[in-house]
């Protein structure tokens, strides 16, 4: 099988409107599980985005498929638990069109290799393809190395759902 090339693309300031367009419609798909809605605007909004161009502890990047934008990760330091963590995947998102195709994978672990430390992802118990996704892509790149909580108390999605978390280390 050949191995899937994809390019990590830190996004400029100048491109902050592309990002905020893709984050659109990845929050427009992920309401079916936190069943958040818009606001007076008809958006979803991204509080912090701003906050990826004047904070060095935020990272986004586009990935590249084909020269195509096929996704974009981001990459935060916030810990909404009493474990350490160095860096967490803020909002990964992968468009339709590439999923299935091992892009996604190969992304996170360019990712990854790029920042080493401890780790911390969120994902919602109802996106039962999200979290097959991370379990399986951090199993591999950790070599089953990793922890993962379901329904983690004293956390939740907009719908009261409680977060299921995966901690590991690189």
């Amino acid at each position: 099988m050949n191995k899937i090339i994809t390019e990590i693309v830190p996004v400029s300031i100048n491109e902050k409107e592309i990002l905020k367009n893709l984050l659109e419609k990845y929050n427009f798909e992920f309401s079916k599980w936190d069943k958040r809605d818009v606001n007076d605007l008809g958006l979803y909004g991204y509080a912090y985005l701003d906050h990826y161009w004047t904070e060095k502890e935020r990272h986004a990047f586009f990935i590249e498929f084909d020269k195509k934008i096929a996704g974009f990760a981001m990459i935060n330091a916030y810990n909404p638990t009493d474990e350490p963590i160095d860096h967490g995947i803020a909002e990964f998102c992968i468009m339709p069109k590439y999923r299935r195709m091992g892009i996604g994978k190969s992304a996170l672990f360019q990712i990854l290799d790029m920042f080493h430390g401890k780790w911390h992802l969120k994902m919602h118990p109802h996106n039962t393809e999200a979290k097959k996704f991370w379990c399986n892509a951090i199993s591999e790149y950790t070599k089953g190395n990793y922890r993962l909580y379901e329904a983690v108390s004293g956390t939740q999605f907009d719908d009261g759902a409680p977060e299921d978390q995966i901690f590991f280390e690189n």
